[in-house]
């Protein structure tokens, strides 16, 4: 494991002669070189890959079974100076029986002999013909083989340089309750397959699926090899299915009906997938202690590549297909949200601030879809529109265009007069640009907005986002204040999709090119007078920093407990091109010190849905006091 927390493995697939051991080991210690080059730390090949998978009643013979064992040896030399762990497959008679086995090897030592738990016996795979499969009660004990004595058993976890990770042959995984849930249980923090799946029409989307959900379930990583090019096909083909995947996410997956070798290489991220388990109920009971842990330690290289994608843009999906459904489920739970409070307080009535930017446009479209679903009239939507001293045509238009084209309830109410005359009762002079002159704008709307819901018997639905939210950027009883925040947990990069998502399903042509607009607006408080042209001269993104910068840090540090340097490094990855390491220190440092220091905003923010993983609720996933140091973290942001 790297200084960042990252491990870099690889699922292999040599091409194979049945039966021809010398060959099949040729292959395997080539591409273990390969991996080693490449910095791979940890690398598996498919089930029973020195003699073949395929190879029928030829495992029965003495003579395979010896040159299986006698190439297990070879391999464990010709890899002795090579910085990394094998696990392969072999047949391992012992006892009368045959087992389909998994060798793990490093640095010229086996460190023990895993055998394969389910036996299919179908009409398309009958191992049971022979091999035995591990016994349910299996204890570890000490077998002859290859030359050296080694441990044999199911119960084994293997750790290199503190990564503890198990072993499961084929269909293992598919168990009601397969070995490595155990094995994960039991500190586990990656699990290999070694496997020979064949291939059927549609079998690879399952078998995509049924690895992505099994990681998710035990919070590791889940690296697979499937037999490949070389098996035979007398019966059924072996396509070669290499996938590596953490918790729920497909890292890296290979070419199916390849006719050479190939490797698959990704790091898994050990400190991410602590993170998780320290945050789930799932591993709070139920450590299992029973396992035999063999250790070894690898010197490891400095500075090794990652080989991961990193996305720049972790709340939003990465295909149009996916964005849209996740647009469609996140409107969804708002709506419902909303709906079941209107309900339980006897509301029907709903006031918001509309002021043509993203955050409030997307409360007004929630609050109309909630109608709708609840089957009220749109005119009980009051959208009021506040023109202030920082108000600029565009926003100021496209504000009235969304109210009166939705129908719903149009006000507008000017608050410069009674801000004047609030700067005058409290002292604050004419040419004043301070915090006070920005704030009292904001205090002034959010007075109007409630009193208006009083009047009508209504509930003023809050607009902020969650990256306003660990920013702080918002006014303290002021736009953070509301009776139902609809937006609470939306980032600021996500938002702008989903605007534009409901501008692409919007038949209404003003609406939709009103919609359009608001996206293509910069974010502005709009607290400050406009420039000589009348356009926005106060932009948040120029105050604060970019948001997919800032909502960047905020998904690695809350939704995957990252530090400062470890996230520095990802964002350096991610925004290869579009921002250089001083931009992204100078931001995180800002993101950092606001981040603790506006907690106090959020402890007293009101109720709203959460709609994805991360969420800086104070009264759900985030609790954290007001008053907390982020000394530690701004003392790392100085030293990167």
């Amino acid at each position: 494991m790297n200084r960042y927390g990252y491990i870099k493995v690889a699922s292999i697939i040599p091409e194979v002669k049945v039966a021809d051991c010398e060959f099949n080991t040729s292959r395997i210690v080539e591409m273990s070189r390969q991996a080693a080059e490449r910095g791979v730390r940890i690398a598996v090949f498919p089930e029973l890959c020195i003699t073949a998978y395929s190879c029928g009643d030829l495992f029965t013979k003495q003579l395979l079974i010896n040159k299986a064992q006698e190439s297990l040896a070879n391999i464990a030399e010709a890899t002795a100076e090579l910085p990394i762990v094998l696990i392969v497959g072999l047949p391992v008679a012992y006892a009368g029986k045959l087992y389909d086995s998994a060798a793990v090897v490093s640095q010229g030592e086996i460190l023990g002999v895993v055998p394969k738990s389910i036996i299919p016996n179908t009409g398309e795979a009958n191992d049971l013909r022979w091999f035995t499969p591990s016994a349910d009660s299996d204890e570890v004990i000490e077998i002859a083989i290859a030359g050296q004595c080694v441990p044999f058993g199911r119960d084994m976890l293997f750790s290199v340089n503190g990564v503890d990770f198990g072993v499961e042959i084929g269909d293992d995984l598919l168990a009601v309750v397969p070995p490595s849930a155990y094995k994960a249980m039991a500190g586990a923090k990656i699990i290999f397959n070694l496997a020979a799946t064949s291939e059927l029409a549609g079998k690879r989307v399952k078998l995509t699926e049924t690895i992505k959900a099994y990681s998710s379930r035990i919070l590791a990583g889940y690296v697979y090899a499937s037999a490949g090019w070389g098996e035979s096909t007398s019966d059924l083909v072996y396509a070669g299915n290499a996938f590596i995947a953490e918790n729920g996410e497909m890292l890296a997956s290979g070419e199916r009906f390849k006719m050479n070798d190939q490797m698959v290489i990704s790091d898994i991220d050990i400190e991410a997938l602590s993170s998780a388990r320290l945050t789930s109920s799932t591993f709070a009971s139920g450590h299992i202690s029973s396992f035999a842990v063999i250790e070894t330690l690898i010197t490891a290289a400095e500075n090794e590549r990652l080989d991961r994608v990193v996305d720049p843009s972790p709340f939003i999906p990465d295909s149009i297909e996916d964005r849209n459904a996740w647009c469609e489920e996140i409107f969804e739970i708002q709506s419902q949200a909303l709906a079941k409070r209107m309900v339980h307080t006897y509301c029907k009535c709903a006031v918001i601030g509309i002021s043509g930017g993203l955050d409030s446009t997307l409360a007004l479209l929630a609050t109309v879809r909630t109608f709708d679903k609840l089957g009220l009239d749109r005119k009980g939507i009051i959208g009021i529109t506040m023109p202030g001293f920082g108000t600029t045509d565009r926003t100021y238009q496209n504000a009235v265009t969304l109210i009166k084209e939705l129908g719903v309830t149009f006000r507008e109410i000017s608050i410069a007069d009674a801000c004047r005359q609030h700067f005058k009762d409290i002292g604050l002079p004419d040419s004043d640009r301070s915090v006070t002159y920005e704030n009292s704008q904001a205090r002034e709307r959010t007075q109007i907005l409630m009193d208006i819901a009083n009047m009508e018997n209504g509930m003023v639905v809050g607009t902020g986002d969650m990256s306003e939210l660990a920013l702080g950027w918002a006014t303290y009883n002021g736009d953070q204040m509301s009776m139902y925040g609809v937006n609470c947990s939306i980032p600021k990069t996500l938002m702008r999709h989903m605007v534009e998502w409901v501008a692409a399903n919007e038949p209404n042509q003003k609406v939709r090119a009103a919609l359009r607009d608001v996206v293509a607006t910069p974010v502005s408080p709009e607290l400050l007078p406009a420039d000589e042209k009348g356009d926005i001269a106060q932009k948040t993104e120029d105050l604060v920093g970019p948001y997919e910068l800032h909502d960047f840090f905020l998904y690695n540090f809350i939704g995957k407990g990252f530090s400062p340097a470890k996230i520095v490094m990802l964002a350096e990855k991610a925004f290869e091109g579009s921002y250089n390491r001083a931009t992204i220190v100078h931001w995180i440092k800002t993101f950092f010190r606001r981040f603790f220091n506006q907690q106090f905003k959020r402890s007293a923010s009101p109720d709203g849905p959460k709609v994805s993983e991360v969420s800086i609720s104070a009264k759900g996933d985030w609790r954290m006091p007001a008053d907390a140091s982020s000394a530690v973290w701004l003392a790392e942001c100085e030293k990167l």
